[in-house]
């Protein structure tokens, strides 16, 4: 069976440690918009729109230049744009505070609750901004780290919300992992240890894997 430790002993170093998210941003509000706009959505996706939105509307002040129509054409080939752009909108309208292009979020807004008080921003929005932005001990529950959770047998049937999740991983996986479980448990699932047809034979953690799909 995989514990955390052997998990995260094994694969960390076969990653490369030093990118917190592939997400493209050039500050930290682009960060956000771009995690918004990750939901229910591949990074590949959004980075394809991002460079040239950012390049723009990097600050909260350039994306109401812009505006709800335009930034809704350069993010209709996202899932959900209409919803996303109007969020992103009255979020840039609360974090309008006339920073320039390397615009950082007030101290007021580095804890997850203050963070999902704004526009857009829900728990896992929230884990990963202040996961990758400050080194906060979240873990943003996505598809991959919902996924490999229930495959390593780490939570239950019972726990089929990324909160629920969220709650037994923090108490499974010792706490000097907390920082990195998003990064590595993301890039592990996205490339390796796939929903289908996983590259088990590569996986620096299949001598204890048990999985009931696992491919070799």
């Amino acid at each position: 069976m995989i514990t955390p430790d052997i998990y995260f002993e094994n694969v960390c170093p076969t990653l490369n440690m030093d990118i917190r998210s592939e997400l493209y941003s050039v500050n930290e509000f682009t960060f956000a918009v771009a995690v918004i706009l990750s939901a229910q959505a591949t990074d590949k996706k959004v980075n394809e729109v991002t460079p040239e939105l950012f390049r723009i509307a990097p600050t909260p002040a350039k994306m109401l230049e812009l505006g709800l129509d335009g930034l809704k054409k350069h993010i209709r080939v996202i899932s959900f744009f209409n919803n996303k752009a109007a969020n992103i909108i009255k979020l840039s309208e609360q974090l309008n505070d006339g920073q320039g292009t390397n615009w950082k979020f007030p101290a007021k807004y580095h804890t997850r609750d203050a963070l999902m008080k704004l526009p857009g921003i829900g728990q896992k929005t929230a884990n990963v901004i202040t996961n990758v932005l400050w080194g906060a001990s979240n873990i943003g529950v996505d598809t991959h780290v919902f996924r490999l959770s229930h495959r390593f047998g780490w939570v239950s049937d019972a726990d089929n919300t990324p909160e629920k999740v969220e709650e037994k991983l923090l108490k499974k996986i010792p706490k000097k992992y907390h920082d990195m479980v998003n990064h590595v448990m993301v890039l592990h699932g996205r490339y390796t240890c796939k929903a289908l047809r996983p590259k088990c034979d590569t996986c620096p953690v299949k001598k204890w894997c048990n999985a009931s799909d696992k491919n070799i």
